[in-house]
């Protein structure tokens, strides 16, 4: 496991220095913390993957091993929703496209249409439902009716190499099937969520859409702990900071990827993690250093 040099925090009077801030001088966040969290989890078998940069000057304030390939679980979501953006813009479909779901879409854990009544929905709940709670039921449906493939092709336009989403979403996974959900680096995803904050993943107007969408994510469990937002209600500025992200979950996997922005900075990041998920305590040890590591992003923002 390797890092990137690490900038230590200059110190802050209760003044505030606020002649400083007028400059643009950024107050460097401490992120040793994050490191030797992930370090204590590597020593215990744990496969880490992680990158913070500046969303301003691309610049990497934090890396681990940021071009391991690594599970993402639902985080390769955002290339299906990257898709169905670019097809509203493009005009293929329209936001009141109704699907319909079939008995193939159905499958368990993530989402809450499955507990609806409603047999159709428009194309952009669907995608709503996908940003804002992983919806399982909805991202089957829309891959259904985008496939997979133009999924990929949107992918590679965008200069992807190491990340992907590789199926559907499926309650077990047999010989013949992608062995996960989605795999993807923390370097890749990282600039992808810097582009898309940024105005810059196909188009600002698609990049805008899915920015939105990706603002409804209600699992703030992992890095976007620590910002102490509201996991049902962050669509706003809450004390000047704003979030976007995605997150994954599956057996041994934890990884979210996203966007914060603050009052006095921006950062977009990545932190994977594949481990043994064999005890409950491993597990809250891998949600505690994500934890850690959005410590270090929210002083960094702040």
């Amino acid at each position: 496991m390797t890092a990137a040099p690490v900038e230590t925090r200059r110190s802050r009077s209760r003044s505030g220095d606020e002649h400083a801030r007028h400059r643009g001088d950024a107050v460097r966040a401490d992120f040793t913390d994050g490191f030797t969290a992930l370090a204590h989890l590597a020593l215990d078998g744990a496969q880490v993957s992680a990158r913070v940069i500046d969303l301003l000057s691309g610049k990497a304030l934090f890396s681990v091993d940021d071009h391991v390939v690594l599970p993402t679980a639902s985080v390769g979501k955002v290339l299906l929703l990257l898709e169905i953006a670019a097809r509203l813009e493009e005009q293929v479909n329209t936001r009141f496209d109704l699907l319909d779901r079939a008995p193939e879409d159905l499958v368990s854990d993530a989402g809450v249409w499955q507990y609806l009544h409603a047999p159709s929905l428009p194309l952009t709940d669907l995608a709503a439902l996908v940003a804002a709670t992983s919806d399982n039921l909805a991202t089957n449906v829309l891959l259904r009716a985008v496939g997979l493939d133009a999924v990929r092709a949107r992918a590679e336009s965008l200069g992807l190499k190491r990340t992907a989403l590789l199926d559907r979403v499926r309650d077990r996974r047999g010989p013949d099937d992608a062995p996960q959900l989605s795999v993807g680096s923390a370097a890749e995803l990282t600039t992808l969520f810097a582009r898309i904050a940024r105005g810059e993943a196909v188009s600002r107007a698609v990049s805008s859409r899915v920015s939105d969408w990706l603002a409804l994510n209600a699992d703030l469990s992992m890095v976007a702990s620590a910002f102490a937002l509201d996991p049902l209600s962050h669509v706003r500025s809450d004390h000047g900071l704003s979030l976007l992200n995605k997150t994954g979950s599956a057996p041994g996997v934890r990884s979210e990827a996203g966007v914060l922005r603050g009052p006095r900075s921006s950062v977009a990041y990545t932190v994977t993690i594949e481990f043994v998920d064999d005890v409950h305590t491993r597990r809250l040890a891998v949600l505690q250093a994500m934890r850690t590591i959005g410590i270090g992003i929210l002083e960094y923002v702040c």
